[in-house]
């Protein structure tokens, strides 16, 4: 089996193909790439640091007045004049390509608080659209014996440039027009006990299969396709990327929050920079005209403005030069700004917090489920919650494919993470070992024991497979089960699960598990079910024997080369070809 990660198959500098572009040398990565898988497209100086210093004084005063504005609702013993508040001036002339979507959450978070002060007006500033575009008949995870769930939140970077504003932004003038693909994805896990979370990137470049969606504003119906998940999004919106990932990865997911380009580069800039680190000097450039025009020198530097989004976007001259090493440059940032965010040294000052708040509900695309300032803030004490020494980022397991040119998911591996992640276990592999106690007796004996059988392979993508409740249910009964009987009602779920309604039944649970061949870690105790419940998944779709896979063999993590955690302090590999 082949371990993908950046140190594995991408190790060696892959040549720049036809969609790597090339162009005028500018502060934006790939300079001259239009094709519209690729976010990178040609802007030009238009959006350089040749405006830089015009637009810092412009951002400058409207955080200002913010201020101002602020300590005048104070004075006033807390009200706001009517009409709308201080207008900001956006900087000019900035330009993000690559941005961390779950750097934008924690700054959201932190905002949310302030924006209780005008609390309508920004719930008012909030897009929403639909969580779920797809067919996916995916349930929300049994809640544990605690009567805890996990959340699951796809964060979601676009590239939209519909409007003058995101043009000027992202450059590329020949995408006007062009649907936004979603060029950016993590999948943020926070643990049912709230003692860890898990981010996952998946590249954009990944190819899987895109199941079919229907855009809820025009009732078109998008067939089921296989291409770059980026392209999920052109499909009818974020619920479709959101049913991209549940049929990849089986995990239900609770929320969306998308964001575009607008309002990205002033919150980069209100956090007054993030601390970063190189392991030698780096300047993204070459003779074709690729790279950020990032330059440092070895060592740590606080990056913030055009270096902030230098850095966000560097491509050339991080690990292989591809887009993995920019991802694994994402995760660093983002762990910086989490440690600063929870620290308390920055965004203290109300004036600076409402101009933040501003700017982030514009930004922001959510499902309904989220489409709340105070849904957002207790999402926020939601994530405050967790230690950020078990905060853990990763990318799926990958491997080249077609000589380079895409990727796709690891076989054995990236399903392994999925199902880590499906199943509630930390990747950082620091879960409280469970004592082994002695497996309990089973109740009763088996041939009165009631045992609820159901078809659980409503996959979107791959089909139901009519009757597996039905020949489940069979096996047991061969088995000695002779009051087990089939639910009716499709359902649909990644793994196999035995369920019991408490401590009284947990040994009737294994026991069907040991006579069916399942692992014990598929026996779960549910508040939701009232007698031994056993669903059958996707990862069952066919025969009475249960097929052992090497994600029942261990509950650890695979070896993942760019894992980061959250309170490591660790420097960016930078490519040879890249430095001076």
């Amino acid at each position: 089996m082949r371990q993908s990660s950046v140190r594995g198959e991408g190790s060696r500098r892959r040549a720049p193909g036809p969609r790597d572009g090339g162009g005028k040398r500018n502060p934006h990565e790939d300079a001259g790439a239009g094709e519209p898988r690729d976010a990178e497209g040609s802007g030009g100086e238009g959006a350089g640091a040749k405006d830089t210093a015009s637009a810092a004084g412009a951002g400058a005063g409207g955080r200002a007045a913010s201020r101002r504005a602020a300590r005048a609702e104070s004075a006033g013993g807390g009200r706001r004049r009517k009409g709308k508040g201080p207008r900001r001036t956006r900087s000019k002339g900035v330009r993000i390509l690559r941005w961390t979507a779950l750097t934008l959450a924690v700054l959201i978070v932190g905002a949310a608080g302030a924006g209780y002060l005008y609390y309508e007006h920004l719930n008012s500033n909030i897009k929403k659209e639909e969580l779920d575009l797809g067919d996916s008949k995916l349930t929300k995870p049994e809640p544990n014996a605690a009567g805890q769930t996990p959340l699951n939140i796809l964060l979601i970077g676009q590239d939209s440039r519909n409007d003058k504003e995101n043009q000027k932004l992202g450059g590329a003038k020949q995408d006007f027009g062009r649907k936004g693909l979603a060029d950016v994805q993590m999948l943020v896990h926070v643990s049912a006990d709230r003692s860890n979370m898990t981010v996952i990137s998946i590249p954009r470049d990944t190819r899987v299969t895109i199941p079919k969606c229907t855009d809820p504003k025009s009732d078109h119906v998008y067939p089921k396709t296989f291409g770059a998940i980026n392209e999920s999004l052109t499909h009818g919106g974020p619920g479709c990327t959101v049913a991209t990932w549940k049929e990849l990865t089986g995990i239900y997911i609770d929320h969306f929050m998308m964001v575009d380009f607008k309002g990205v580069v002033d919150m980069a800039d209100a956090i007054g920079g993030v601390p970063v680190c190189v392991d030698k000097n780096i300047y993204s450039h070459d003779r074709k005209g690729h790279g950020s025009g990032l330059r440092l020198t070895k060592g740590t530097h606080p990056v913030k403005g055009v270096q902030a989004l230098q850095w966000l976007r560097t491509r050339y001259g991080f690990e292989d030069n591809t887009d993995i090493g920019r991802a694994k440059a994402q995760h660093m940032y983002m762990s910086s700004m989490i440690r600063q965010l929870k620290s308390g040294t920055k965004l203290s000052d109300p004036g600076q917090l409402m101009d933040l708040a501003e700017a982030a509900t514009n930004a922001l695309t959510v499902d309904h489920g989220l489409g709340t300032v105070k849904k957002l803030y207790d999402l926020g004490n939601d994530l405050k919650r967790v230690p950020t020494k078990r905060t853990t980022m990763v990318t799926m397991p990958w491997e080249y494919r077609n000589d380079g040119e895409y990727v796709v998911p690891t076989p054995g591996d990236a399903e392994k993470t999925f199902s880590l992640i499906r199943n509630d276990i930390a990747l950082d592999g620091k879960d409280k070992k469970k004592k082994k106690d002695k497996v309990p007796a089973p109740s009763m004996d088996k041939g009165e024991l009631p045992v609820v059988v159901q078809n659980g392979t409503g996959s979107t993508v791959l089909g139901p497979v009519s009757g597996r409740a039905s020949d489940i249910t069979g096996e047991l009964t061969r088995l000695g089960y002779a009051k087990a009987e089939a639910n009716t009602v499709l359902t649909s779920q990644a793994d196999t699960t035995i369920s019991y309604p408490g401590e009284a039944k947990q040994g009737d649970a294994l026991a069907v598990a040991k006579a069916l061949g399942l692992p014990k870690s598929a026996v779960k105790e549910s508040q939701s079910v009232d007698e031994v419940t056993l669903v059958v998944g996707n990862d069952w779709r066919e025969g009475a024997a249960f097929p052992k896979s090497e994600a029942d063999d261990e509950d650890t993590a695979p070896k993942i080369a760019d894992k980061t955690n959250g309170e490591e302090k660790k420097c960016m590999e930078v490519n040879p070809d890249y430095t001076f």
